[in-house]
């Protein structure tokens, strides 16, 4: 690891000052992807400005017909909140499947979303949802958010302060996992309001990605039968020592079924 230097800010203006004025610098949240690649030296920043003296960025709130999540909530918070529970049971069994509890106790929503890894969980239930990520400037709809392998729409010195996600009628989550790492080989996020259907895939390609062919025949029949007939392209998708594109083409329609079950079982009450 190389050297650089360390500033943990008390605002969030002080936070957005050092990331414009110093090279290049990196924000630090829990630190459970940035600080592994920086001993790896495949990430030397000059300077690292930890957010975690950040106020008001670790509260969860229910209103309005959402659930809005601070940037720095660990996913042990999100998995064991039970205003996520009892709004969006599926965000809180995906929160529980992430990594293990050391990762989990560590990591935060603000920092998976920003991370933007191709297989990382939050990205799927942000776009599932039809979230909004809140940053110290604007507001980002998740389908516009994630740009590609590991890039987001967010500037160099953009810090997420929050995720809105809309309250689903139904949603479910459900993902083939690596057993080494338990990140998603595939992951499959659905969620139903009312005649609407959104379906965010993970883990199968470069970037999550809805699927329409999916969403249009849950729209018509909201039950694991209407995937019978669906069948997705490998084309595009991610071929590794874990799994072809092939086989991850075929996981995309069954943990999206895996997922229609898991969403309803998971309605809330």
């Amino acid at each position: 690891m190389k050297d650089f230097s360390y500033y943990k800010p008390s605002t969030v203006s002080e936070a957005v000052a050092l990331l414009a004025g110093n090279g290049d610098s990196r924000p630090l949240s829990g630190g459970m992807t940035l600080l592994p690649t920086m001993k790896m030296r495949l990430a030397s920043p000059t300077a690292i400005v930890d957010l975690a003296a950040l106020p008001g960025l670790t509260a969860i709130t229910v209103s309005g017909g959402n659930v809005t999540v601070g940037a720095m909530t660990t996913h042990a918070e999100v998995a064991a909140s039970a205003e996520i529970k009892a709004a969006i049971p599926a965000l809180a069994t995906l929160a529980g499947s992430i990594g293990d509890p050391q990762v989990r106790h560590r990591g935060t929503i603000g920092g998976s979303m920003a991370n933007a890894d191709p297989s990382a969980d939050y990205p799927a239930a942000a776009v599932g949802l039809g979230a909004t990520i809140v940053t110290d400037r604007r507001e980002i709809a998740a389908d516009s958010f994630f740009t590609a392998m590991f890039q987001t729409a967010l500037e160099p010195d953009e810090i997420i302060l929050a995720v809105r996600l809309p309250i689903p009628d139904a949603a479910g989550y459900a993902k083939f996992r690596s057993q080494a790492s338990r990140f998603a080989l595939v992951g499959a996020f659905v969620a139903r309001f009312g005649g609407t259907v959104r379906v965010a895939i993970t883990g199968a390609g470069p970037v999550v990605f809805r699927s329409r062919d999916i969403e249009d025949a849950l729209a018509a029949n909201f039950s694991p039968g209407a995937l019978a007939r669906i069948s997705i392209a490998p084309s595009g998708l991610n071929s590794d020592i874990h799994a072809d594109s092939e086989y991850r083409a075929h996981l995309v329609v069954v943990m999206a079924r895996r997922a229609v079950v898991h969403a309803l079982g998971c309605e809330p009450s």
